[in-house]
């Protein structure tokens, strides 16, 4: 299953990709809840993600990134989850910043997702579009529009 979120922000693409970095993801972080960032890399390929959340249960998260590139009309990273909390079967994520124009670019959250079991895959699209909608706001504060 998929969700996509758009949200269009001030900056040159290019730029707006370099600060993909972890005060960017200290930021994203969901305000309520218990998550710890074990690990924190950087986006680009061989980096990790590793997240550790205390509430109600204790769980971890990690990805690596796997892909990065940027030609003249984007700029972009794909992390893809190897330790998924229950019942997170797949995960993959692109992060793409689209130029819009000198000014303004386009963030995209490409997420594909799968339960396990898989009758689950559509129960946790709520979850997951709440969990990420947040975003939007977050980026357009850390950006400008």
């Amino acid at each position: 299953m998929k969700i996509r979120f758009e949200t269009r922000v001030r900056g040159h693409y290019k730029e707006v990709m370099k600060r993909f970095d972890r005060d960017l993801f200290e930021a994203l972080k969901p305000k309520q809840g218990d998550m710890e960032i074990v690990e924190f890399t950087g986006s680009e390929k061989g980096d990790r993600v590793h997240l550790k959340f205390n509430s109600p249960f204790s769980m971890e998260w990690i990805s690596d990134i796997v892909e990065h590139g940027a030609d003249e009309e984007k700029a972009y990273f794909i992390d893809v989850g190897v330790k998924l909390p229950f019942p997170l079967g797949f995960w993959r994520h692109r992060h793409i910043v689209e130029k819009i124009d000198e000014q303004y670019s386009m963030i995209v959250d490409d997420i594909e997702y799968k339960a396990k079991p898989s009758f689950l895959t559509p129960v946790l699209y709520p979850a997951l579009y709440a969990a990420f909608s947040p975003r939007k706001k977050i980026y357009q504060s850390y950006f400008g529009v």
